[in-house]
C-alpha cells in the first residue's frame, strides 16, 4: 500500500466522526511508576517510569494515551517526556479536531522538529494513542474496526530470557513455561561467547519453540557476523538489531551473509527510513513498536509497507504497561500478526492503572474489543500516583 492509499483508507476510517468532532479543550500529563519485579537489562532501578496523557474534548469525552520512556534504551527520559508533552505538544493541539491525527502529527513535528528521524517519538506516542482512543470512541468502534480490519482475538506472547549467568537460563525458561509461554526471545550482546552458551541453553530447554535473538545494537560487525550462523544452527528464526542503528553498511553485510533474517528495531523510528533502508537492501523485517514510532499513525504505515514488500513483521514493545500495551495489541491484532510478540510488560512489571488489568491466558493476551483502545483507566489511581 502506497502512502496515498494509506491516507485514503485512514480518512475513510475516520470520516464518520470527523465532521462533527468536538475540539480538544484540555491535555493533562501524569508521570507514574510501575514496580519492576525481576532483572531486565534496561532497568537500572526497580521502577519502570511511564507518562499518562489524558485528552478531554468539549462536552467531556476523554481519551487516554501513554508514553513509555526508557533512558537506557533511548535518549528520552521521564522528565523530558513530561516537559515536552506539557510545554510543546499539548499547547499546539488545544482547539484541534481530535480525529485529524495526521494534522496532529504535523503540528507536533513543527513544535518538536526531527533530527535524523522523528523528534521525541516516545513523547509523541502518548498524544497519538490518546487521539486514536478518542477517534474510536467518537465512532463507537474498536481501533481495528475503525481501520476497516477484522482483528485477531488473541496475541501469543514470547517470553524474554535475560539472565546474568548460564545456569539461570533453565529456571527462566521453566518459569515462562509455567506461566503458559510457548516461545522465547533472548537478549544478547556484547559478549558473543557467553551469548552462545545462553542461546544453546534456551534451544535445549525449548526445542519446539520459535526462538528469536535481540542484540539491541550491542555487537560490532565482526561479532555479529560470527554469531549469526551459530544462532541459525541452533534453530533461531531471526537476528534483531545485531549492530548499532547507525552502522548501515554493517546491516548490508549481515543481510548479504544471509545466515538469518536481519530485523531492525532501534533504527526504524518512522516509515521514511524504513522505505530508504528497504531500497538499500539493509533488512529483512522490523520489530514494530508503536511506542518507538510516535504512536499508531506511523506504525500502521510501517506494517503496511512490510506486508506490501513481503518482509518480516514482528511485534515488540518497550516493556509496555496498560495503555501502551493496549495500543500494541490493537495494532498487532488488526494486522494479523503471525508470530509471538515480544511484549514483556506482564513479565517484568507489577501493578496496573486499569480498572480491569490485562490477564495472561495460556501465554497470550486478548485484543481489547471495546470502543477506542477498549480499556478503562482508573483516573483516581493515576492522579494519586502521579509524581507531579
Amino acid at each position: 500500500m502506497r502512502r496515498r492509499d494509506f491516507l485514503a483508507t485512514t480518512a475513510v476510517g475516520l470520516s464518520a466522526s470527523a465532521a462533527g468532532a468536538p475540539p480538544i479543550t484540555k491535555i493533562e500529563v501524569f508521570p507514574v511508576e510501575y514496580a519492576v519485579t525481576s532483572f531486565f537489562k534496561f532497568f537500572t532501578r526497580p521502577i519502570r517510569p511511564a507518562v499518562f496523557v489524558k485528552i478531554t474534548l468539549e462536552g467531556g469525552l476523554v481519551g487516554w494515551g501513554q508514553s513509555v520512556p526508557i533512558p537506557t534504551w533511548s535518549y528520552e527520559t521521564p522528565e523530558s517526556v513530561t516537559h515536552t508533552l506539557r510545554n510543546y505538544l499539548a499547547p499546539v493541539l488545544l482547539g484541534a479536531n481530535p480525529t485529524d491525527i495526521e494534522g496532529a502529527h504535523a503540528k507536533m513535528n513543527k513544535a518538536i522538529a526531527p533530527s535524523f528521524s522523528t523528534g521525541m517519538p516516545i513523547a509523541k506516542a502518548g498524544i497519538d494513542i490518546a487521539l486514536h482512543d478518542l477517534a474510536g470512541k467518537l465512532a463507537g468502534k474498536s481501533l481495528p474496526e475503525l481501520w476497516g480490519l477484522k482483528p485477531l482475538t488473541r496475541i501469543q506472547l514470547s517470553w524474554t530470557v535475560n539472565t546474568k549467568t548460564v545456569p539461570e537460563v533453565e529456571a527462566s525458561v521453566n518459569e515462562g513455561k509455567a506461566r503458559g509461554y510457548q516461545h522465547f526471545n533472548i537478549k544478547v550482546a556484547p559478549d558473543p561467547a557467553f551469548d552462545l552458551e545462553v542461546a544453546k541453553a534456551v534451544a535445549h530447554a525449548a526445542p519446539k519453540s520459535l526462538l528469536w535473538a535481540d542484540a539491541n545494537g550491542g555487537y560490532d560487525l565482526r561479532n555479529a557476523h560470527w554469531m549469526a550462523p551459530r544462532l541459525a544452527d541452533l534453530g533461531y528464526y531471526v537476528f534483531e538489531q545485531p549492530v548499532a542503528a547507525n552502522r548501515l553498511s554493517a546491516f548490508g553485510m549481515l543481510k548479504k551473509q544471509a545466515a538469518l533474517p536481519i530485523i531492525m528495531d532501534e533504527g526504524i523510528v518512522s516509515s521514511v527510513e524504513l522505505e530508504e533502508f528497504l531500497t538499500m537492501e539493509l533488512l529483512d523485517g522490523v520489530a514494530i513498536k508503536p511506542a518507538r514510532s510516535a504512536g499508531l499513525w506511523d506504525a500502521r504505515r510501517q506494517v503496511e509497507i512490510l506486508q506490501r514488500e513481503k518482509k518480516w513483521f514482528l511485534g515488540s514493545g518497550l516493556t509496555d504497561p496498560d495503555v501502551s500495551l493496549a495500543a500494541s495489541l490493537a495494532l498487532f491484532g488488526a494486522y494479523g500478526l503471525k508470530y509471538p510478540a515480544a511484549l514483556n510488560g506482564l513479565q517484568f512489571l507489577q501493578g496496573s492503572f486499569l480498572k480491569k488489568p490485562f490477564v495472561l491466558e495460556d501465554g497470550a493476551l486478548r485484543v481489547p474489543q471495546g470502543p477506542g483502545l477498549g480499556v478503562d483507566v482508573d483516573e483516581e489511581k493515576v492522579r494519586a500516583a502521579s509524581r507531579g
